[in-house]
C-alpha cells in the first residue's frame, strides 16, 4: 500500500492506494492528528509518498514516530530526469516543473510544527508526480534495478533525518580540552596563544612585520619577496621550498584549519545538549554521494574525534567498509581474477598474493590509477600490470572513460547516469588551439565518467547497507528509535551506530551481516566479499 501526503494549507490531504496505483480511499486530517494517525497505520508497512523527507520526516520524529518506508519524490524525480534507461519516458521529456527545484532551502527541524515550513506550489500534486515515476520505472530498460536505486535513495533520507534527529554524542569538555591543548586558551576575537606565538615566528623569518598569514594574497607576497617562485600558498608547493619557515608555516596552516572548521565558534554553533547534529544532502553530489548543508559532517577531522562520547552505559559500534570501490569494480566488470582477489578481507594483500604486484602499495596505487584514471608516477608505472592481471576490470573502465571523451553518457550499477560531456565533439574547422583544449577537457571528462560509475555504485551499495543494517536495529531491543541501536553518523564508506553497551555485540554482526546483504542486492551472487572492519569502542578516537 502506498499512502501519500499532501498539505493543504488548513491540514493534510491524505490518499491510499494499492500496489498497482489505484486510489482506494481519500480524507483530510488535522495537522495535530497526523502523527498518531501515521503512527497507526505504520504496523500496515505502507510506503509513505511525500515531496520531501526532510520537510516531512522531523516534526514526525519529534513526536515519535518513526516510519519504516517512503518515496521521496523530489529525490526520485532527480534520478530519473536523468536516468539514461528512462530517457523516453513521460517524465524524462517533459518541461522542467516543480518537482525540478531544489528542496527548501531550510531543512525542518524537531522543533518546528509540520506546515510552519512554506507548502509546495499548487501544482506540486504527489499523486500525479508518484504516477509519473511508477511509468518512468516500468518503461525503463533495467526496471528492477532503478526501483531499486529509488527505494535506496528514500531510505538513505529517512536515514539522514533520523541521524539529525539523534544527533552524534558530543562531550564538549573534551572538545575544549582538545582545543586548548593544540591551541592554547580561548581569547575572544583574537589569535590563541599557539597561533599568535607561530605567526610572530613567520614574520621573523620571513622578515614581514605586517604580514597576516590568514590572507592569501599577503602570505604569497611574502613568500615571493623572500625569493621562491611559488605561484600559490597551497601546502603542496610550500613544502617543495627549502626554507626554516616551512615547519611553521605548514603548522600554522594546520592549526587555522582546525580553529575555524572545529574550534570554539564551531562548538557554539553545532553542539546542543551534548549532540552534534548535522545537515546531510542526500545525493547532493553528481555520483549520488552524499554532502553536508552545515556542520561539516563529511570531514570531521581525527584532532576532535575523542569528543565523540558514547552515553553512560552505551558504546559506538563503528564500521569501516574496506577497499570498497575496487571490491564494486570487481563486482561491475565481472573479472574474475579480480573477484578472486576481492575474497579476501585486505584485497590489496589478496592482489599480492594472486601475483599480479609484489607489494600492498603497489596494489593500491595501480588500483587508484585505473579507477581515477591516473597515469603518472607509482599510478602510472603499475597500470600495465594491473591490465594485464586485471583486464575485464580495466576494460570496464576504459570503456566508461572512452564514453566521456565522446561525450556520452555512462550510468552506475543501478542507473544513476552521468551529466552529458558538453562541446566534446569532433570540430573540423577548429584551430589548432581550439582542439587541443577540446582534447584536454574530453580527457578531463573521461576521468570523471571513468570515476562516476564506480563512485556512484560504491554510494548505491552504501545506501542498501544502510538501509539493511537500520532494519537490523530496529529489530533490537525496545523503545523509541533514540532507545534502541540507531545510527548516528555516516561518511562515504563509514558507519557509526549508538548503542547499549549489552548489545554492542549484536550490532557488530549486524554491521557485517548488512554489507553482505547489500553485495547480494546489487550483485546476486558475484563471489565479491565486501569486508568491513568492525569495532565496538568507547569513543570515536578509539575506532582508529
Amino acid at each position: 500500500m502506498h499512502i501519500a501526503l499532501r498539505s493543504t494549507g488548513g491540514g493534510v490531504a491524505v490518499t491510499e492506494h494499492d500496489d498497482d496505483g489505484q486510489q482506494l480511499a481519500a480524507q483530510v486530517i488535522a495537522e495535530t492528528d497526523l502523527p498518531a494517525w501515521i503512527a497507526e497505520r505504520e504496523p500496515e508497512r505502507p510506503r509513505w509518498v511525500w515531496s520531501d523527507t526532510a520537510r516531512w520526516y522531523p516534526p514526525l520524529l519529534a513526536a515519535g514516530v518513526r516510519v519504516e518506508r517512503c518515496v521521496d519524490l523530489r529525490l526520485c524525480h532527480a534520478i530519473l530526469r536523468n536516468a539514461a534507461s528512462a530517457a523516453s519516458s513521460e517524465l524524462a521529456a517533459a518541461a522542467r516543473d516543480a518537482w525540478d527545484c531544489p528542496a527548501p532551502a531550510r531543512v525542518a527541524t524537531a522543533s518546528d510544527a509540520l506546515f510552519d515550513l512554506e507548502p509546495p506550489p499548487d501544482d506540486d500534486d504527489p499523486v500525479a508526480e508518484w504516477r509519473r515515476q511508477r511509468d518512468a520505472v516500468a518503461g525503463a530498460a533495467d526496471q528492477g534495478r532503478l526501483g531499486l536505486l529509488l527505494a535506496a535513495e528514500s531510505v538513505g533520507a529517512l536515514v539522514a533525518a533520523e541521524m539529525r534527529f539523534a544527533g552524534l554524542p558530543w562531550s564538549v569538555e573534551e572538545h575544549d580540552r582538545v582545543l586548548t591543548a593544540m591551541l592554547g586558551p580561548r581569547i575572544p576575537n583574537a589569535r590563541p596563544a599557539r597561533l599568535e606565538a607561530l605567526v610572530d615566528r613567520l614574520r621573523e623569518l620571513l622578515d614581514a612585520p605586517a604580514l597576516n598569514p590568514d590572507s592569501q594574497q599577503d602570505l604569497l607576497k611574502a613568500l615571493q619577496n623572500a625569493g621562491f617562485r611559488v605561484e600559490s600558498t597551497s601546502k603542496w608547493e610550500i613544502r617543495e621550498i627549502d626554507h626554516p619557515a616551512v615547519e611553521p608555516l605548514l603548522e600554522y596552516k594546520s592549526l587555522s584549519r582546525l580553529l575555524s572548521a572545529n574550534g570554539w565558534h564551531w562548538l557554539d554553533e553545532w553542539v546542543r545538549d551534548g549532540r552534534f547534529r548535522p545537515v546531510y544532502v542526500p545525493g547532493g553530489v553528481v555520483t549520488g554521494r552524499w554532502a553536508s548543508d552545515g556542520g561539516g559532517a563529511l570531514q570531521l577531522p581525527k584532532q576532535v574525534r575523542s569528543a565523540v562520547v558514547p552515553d553512560p552505559g552505551w558504546r559506538f559500534v563503528v564500521a569501516d567498509a574496506s577497499q570498497l570501490e575496487p571490491r564494486v569494480l570487481a563486482a561491475m566488470s565481472g573479472d574474475r581474477a579480480m573477484a578472486r582477489a576481492g575474497q579476501a578481507s585486505d584485497m590489496y594483500q589478496g592482489m599480492v598474493d594472486s601475483g599480479a604486484v609484489e607489494t600492498r602499495e603497489q596494489a593500491k596505487y595501480g588500483m587508484l590509477g585505473a579507477i581515477y584514471g591516473g597515469t603518472t608516477g607509482e599510478s602510472g608505472r603499475m597500470r600495465p600490470r594491473i591490465e594485464k592481471a586485471f583486464p575485464a576490470a580495466m576494460a570496464f573502465v576504459e570503456a566508461a572513460a572512452r564514453a566521456g571523451e565522446h561525450g556520452d553518457v555512462v550510468s552506475t550499477w543501478l542507473g544513476r547516469s552521468s551529466p552529458p560531456g558538453e562541446g566534446l565533439g569532433y570540430d573540423e574547422t577548429a584551430s589548432e588551439v581550439q582542439k587541443r583544449r577540446t582534447q584536454q577537457r574530453a580527457a578531463a571528462w573521461g576521468r570523471f565518467t571513468r570515476n562516476f560509475v564506480v563512485q556512484g555504485t560504491a554510494a548505491e551499495w552504501a545506501l542498501c547497507w544502510m538501509g539493511s543494517l537500520r532494519r537490523r536495529l530496529w529489530d533490537m531491543g525496545s523503545g523509541s528509535l533514540v532507545e534502541k541501536p540507531h545510527l548516528v553518523f555516516f561518511l562515504h564508506d563509514e558507519l557509526i551506530v549508538h548503542t547499549p553497551a549489552e548489545l554492542a555485540e549484536d550490532v557488530v554482526v549486524a554491521m557485517r551481516e548488512s554489507a553482505a546483504e547489500a553485495g547480494r542486492l546489487l550483485f546476486g551472487g558475484v563471489p565479491v566479499e565486501f569486508a568491513v572492519s568492525v569495532a565496538a569502542v568507547d569513543r570515536y578516537s578509539d575506532a582508529k
